[in-house]
């Protein structure tokens, strides 16, 4: 297992790109300066022993050297001795609706984004129980296998986006009927599973498939992302809004949150159900309600030691560093005398 043992120093990397264009800045501002003292070639060669290349390179040699340090500020680390131990805890599994509709901004910044947040906010609320993530449009698909890790729980969440799966729609029923799967066969009374979804053009029997599932110990809690009166779906082409989806009669589309649906749902399953807003999704009342439910105990493998690897990053630092200092911008005397362009 690999982690960061102080994450928070990686936040420093934002200043990356800022160096960067900094660097850019400063050498456009060089060339306008030498533009305006004259010819470019004419500047440039009352000025022989400066080398571009080497002032590019010690550039890039301190920019590694600060991301080397900043690696080694957040002290990686590499887990050496795993442990078996007993774990009381549940087992949940989270479905997320992937399809284009959860793009409506009716929540901040959209559906799906605050759906994200969520459940990282679940996930840093748990503790001792197993998560699983299931993302679902036109079609179902496991995306975390039921894991004790949250951080890779958490790593999983950060990529799921609408692209995630090809064909549209909202599947509630086969994301329910592939959690009702996901469990272990045997019987128990502490699965839950948790729906985030505006609940829109739903395409199979989830109320059927919510009542499976209950037959089965799983109860079913659903959160509502959006709102009735509903909000434009807006069109991508990569990061780039490009206007809002229409229909074939050149009307926008508004989607709008479907809660009966989602209140059949939950109360199929014998959950509960809970719409999101800006200042949150339910959570607190989710976690009050699975904290009711029986706990298990099983075997789960847990990291108990683990060893610091910024050494390594801090001694490479250093290593760039020391060679910034000593590389000098002035081209080598030998090279400074070659004028193939000098007069005999």
């Amino acid at each position: 297992m690999f982690r960061f043992e102080h994450s928070l120093f990686l936040w420093l990397l934002v200043l990356v790109p800022v160096l960067l264009v900094t660097n850019y800045l400063y050498n456009r501002w060089q060339l306008n300066a030498k533009k305006r003292l004259g010819a470019i070639s004419s500047v440039e060669a009352l000025m022989p022993s400066q080398s571009k290349i080497k002032r590019k390179a010690k550039f890039f040699l301190f920019l590694f050297a600060f991301i080397f340090m900043v690696i080694g500020l957040a002290n990686p680390q590499i887990g050496t001795k795993q442990e078996d131990v007993k774990m009381e805890g549940l087992e949940l599994m989270i479905a997320m609706d992937v399809s284009n509709s959860m793009l409506a901004e009716d929540l901040s910044p959209n559906r799906l984004t605050a759906a994200k947040l969520a459940m990282e906010r679940l996930i840093s609320r748990l503790k001792n129980d197993k998560i699983g993530m299931i993302v679902f449009a036109g079609e179902a698909f496991i995306q975390l296998p039921l894991t004790s890790d949250y951080s890779a729980a958490k790593l999983f969440l950060n990529t799921i986006n609408t692209n995630i799966v090809p064909t549209q729609g909202t599947a509630i029923g086969a994301a329910i009927n592939l959690a009702a799967e996901s469990f272990p066969e045997e019987e128990s009374t502490n699965r839950a599973l948790i729906i985030l979804t505006d609940g829109e053009n739903h395409e199979d029997d989830a109320i059927a498939a919510a009542e499976a599932a209950r037959k089965k110990g799983i109860k079913v809690f659903t959160v509502g992302m959006g709102s009735p009166a509903g909000a434009p779906i807006p069109v991508m082409r990569g990061k780039q809004q490009n206007g809002y989806r229409q229909d074939n009669n050149g009307n926008t589309v508004v989607s709008s949150l479907n809660e009966e649906m989602l209140k059949e749902i939950a109360i199929a399953g014998n959950g509960s159900y809970v719409r999101s807003t800006n200042s949150g999704a339910g959570i607190p009342q989710i976690i009050q309600e699975l904290s009711s439910l029986e706990k298990k105990e099983f075997d789960s493998k847990i990291f108990t030691d683990f060893e610091d690897r910024y050494q390594l990053f801090f001694g490479l630092a250093f290593l760039l560093l020391l060679i910034e200092l000593i590389l000098s911008e002035r081209k080598p005397k030998w090279i400074e005398k070659v004028n193939l362009f000098e007069d005999k």
